[in-house]
């Protein structure tokens, strides 16, 4: 990623990123079944919102942890405790880690799961963390899910402190994943996952306007990261969650170029991100799923800063879709069998969009919005450029959405985008 301070600064390609290829240079392959070996572990992360009745993601968990032999254990630690819950004795209320493991434990079973148990290790019982008999517990399961909450809370409970290391706990949980089983989460769940600089909170327009600063703020729209990271199971890009329904495609750009990473996989809701074979050079991606994911590509990507505010140039914006497949090495894009490279042939124009980053201020605002403007422009011949805008002012951010050579968009109805590869990114102020 190109960085520049001000018009007189010359942009810097790192050395690593001169090694990659851009996107623009891979060819987009089609998507083919894969099963994992048995003797490699696997992740599912979903973007937060999963429902109840989404038999699509609950049973691929439970497929790779056994099928109907599966074993969950449900780790909720990003909860509250039940000390710090009102309405901890009533079942019809209560929103605390106990009672929210005993919700997913049922849910799983539910699904046809042969067992589903709570994980006992929350603030009220974070020494449990380090208990032989957790840890038996941990060792009898063939797979995991961590519910959703505050990230920061599995830090304070699953690892020790300023060192960052693995309760007892934890390190069985790693253990089984290096040996086969899924490890599993939906929301801060999903996000814990991540290895440095993981997200803490914030909001895209803030995080455009202010940047980033590590640590944990009060102020829920300012961008926090945690600089050592979170469990580190997936290292290959920074991890944002919820993205298309909070708008947060403005604070993954932000932040992955604060801190110098080249990739951010962007979740969205109900929506599943297997990773097959997790930190090897063999790492495989697929998307399951109503929603999608954002892969942003900022290898060739420019920053500057200047007078009138922070700007972005140059990133890449891949959205795959239900059944799409990302070979991480090769930064490979991989479209489903049933989605076909979409030949536009209307002259549709692109809808103005005054709020691309669904501002919680706006309550006229739409969620997905960033995501609606990329496909209404890969689905039309009228056009080859589009802007969309902050609802925010103080300074305005116009982010351009661009079809350069290499873009490609891929559809299974032959008429609007599904899949997007490679569409250019560019975010200034005005």
């Amino acid at each position: 990623m190109r960085v520049s301070s001000g018009p007189g600064h010359r942009a810097v390609l790192a050395g690593a990123t001169a090694l990659v290829l851009a996107l623009t240079a891979s060819p987009t392959a089609h998507a083919t079944s894969h099963v994992p070996p048995a003797h490699h572990g696997s992740l599912v992360l979903v973007g937060g919102g999963l429902k109840e009745n989404n038999t699509q993601v609950y049973g691929e968990i439970i497929r790779r942890a056994g099928g109907a032999k599966a074993r969950i254990g449900v780790l909720t630690a990003a909860s509250i405790p039940r000390s710090q819950d009102p309405d901890a004795a009533d079942p019809d209320r209560c929103s605390n880690s106990a009672c929210n493991g005993d919700y997913y434990a049922a849910l799983f079973e539910k699904h046809g799961a042969a067992d589903a148990q709570w994980i006992p290790v929350d603030l009220d019982h974070i020494a449990d963390a380090d208990s032989d008999a957790v840890v038996d517990q941990v060792n009898s399961m063939t797979g995991f899910f961590f519910g959703g909450g505050d990230q920061e809370r599995y830090i304070r409970t699953l690892m020790h402190g300023d060192a960052h290391t693995d309760s007892k706990v934890l390190a069985a949980i790693r253990h089984k994943l290096s040996q086969g089983a899924v490890v599993s989460g939906s929301s801060a769940g999903a996000q814990i996952a991540s290895g440095p600089d993981m997200v803490s909170g914030g909001d895209s327009y803030q995080a455009l306007r202010d940047g980033s600063a590590p640590g944990y703020f009060d102020d829920p729209t300012r961008l926090g990261y945690f600089p050592d990271g979170g469990f580190g199971f997936l290292r290959s890009g920074l991890i944002d969650t919820h993205t298309g329904t909070y708008g947060r495609e403005g604070r993954a750009l932000r932040l992955a170029a604060d801190t110098g990473h080249d990739r951010v996989y962007a979740l969205d809701e109900n929506t599943a991100l297997v990773v097959d074979r997790p930190g090897t050079g063999r790492e495989t991606l697929t998307v399951l799923g109503p929603g999608g994911v954002g892969v942003l590509d900022l290898r060739t990507a420019g920053t500057r800063t200047t007078r009138t505010g922070w700007s972005l140039s140059r990133a890449r914006y891949t959205y795959l879709s239900d059944g799409d497949r990302y070979d991480v090495r090769h930064w490979l894009p991989l479209p489903a069998h049933d989605k076909h490279l979409l030949v536009p042939s209307t002259d549709s124009p692109v809808p103005t969009n005054a709020d691309v980053f669904y501002s919680t201020a706006n309550p006229a605002g739409t969620p997905y919005s960033f995501r609606t403007t990329a496909r209404a422009l890969a689905s039309t011949r009228a056009r080859s450029t589009a802007t969309a805008s902050t609802f925010e002012t103080g300074p305005r951010f116009t982010v351009t959405f661009a079809k350069r050579p290499g873009f490609t968009a891929w559809s299974s109805d032959g008429t609007s985008a599904q899949t997007l590869v490679g569409m250019q990114i560019a975010v200034a102020p005005r």
